[in-house]
């Protein structure tokens, strides 16, 4: 393990840029994943049209071609931003039809008639959801929406071999490729990083839901 003790140093800095790109990335996720699901329960037929295509084009996606055009595809069209912008781009688009999903399952949850006795006193149907569907949808689907954010924390790693400069992946592939070092002690070290990420997110989801059980 000598590799990770002589370079702690990059190491941590490149902790803190994966766990930067990963709050952005889960900051993003969650706000675009509640417009497709609002769009997805919209009595408005073409906003749920354009909720379902884009559910269904990005989850039978790979990630890595949504981060392959993100990353090669936007600059050939003129579109030129970091990496790390690209980066957090094509995981937000790409997390936020999981996020969709889990938060419409919770709106489903929600009993029907909460909706039709907010519209019976005259709120809009954008203040139906704000104000009374999704809090409580978001109550029901903290189980799946973490998942869904561990997995995106996970993902990131995919996105760092795309080259979003910095992070725990850049700072591996910099250490056995630049340096000579060997691959298994560089790479465990890496692993603990994302382990050290996920493991802590698990133990806050964990409470999370305890307070939620609390609250019903």
């Amino acid at each position: 393990m000598s590799p990770v003790i002589d370079n702690l140093d990059l190491y941590w800095s490149g902790f803190l840029t994966s766990l930067e790109f990963i709050v952005y990335s889960l900051i993003g996720s969650m706000i675009l994943g509640t417009v497709i699901a609002a769009f997805r329960v919209s009595p408005i037929p073409a906003l749920r049209a354009f909720g379902s295509a884009w559910v269904t084009l990005i989850r039978n996606c790979p990630l890595t071609i949504v981060l392959f055009f993100m990353g090669f595809g936007l600059p050939e069209l003129g579109i030129n931003y970091s990496f790390f912008f690209f980066g957090v781009t094509g995981l937000v688009i790409y997390t936020s039809a999981f996020v969709c999903e889990a938060l419409r399952s919770g709106i489903n949850a929600v009993d029907a008639g909460q909706a039709e006795a907010a519209r019976a006193i005259g709120l809009t149907f954008s203040q139906t959801m704000s104000e009374v569907v999704l809090p409580q949808a978001f109550r029901s689907a903290v189980p799946p929406l973490g998942s869904v954010q561990i997995a995106m924390f996970k993902n990131s790693a995919v996105a760092g071999a795309f080259g979003i400069g910095g992070d725990l992946f850049s700072v591996g592939k910099n250490l056995t490729s630049a340096q000579g070092y060997a691959y298994i002690p560089v790479l465990t070290g890496v692993a603990i990083g994302y382990l050290i990420i996920t493991l802590s997110a698990g133990a806050c989801l964990a409470l999370i839901e305890r307070k939620v059980a609390i609250a019903r």
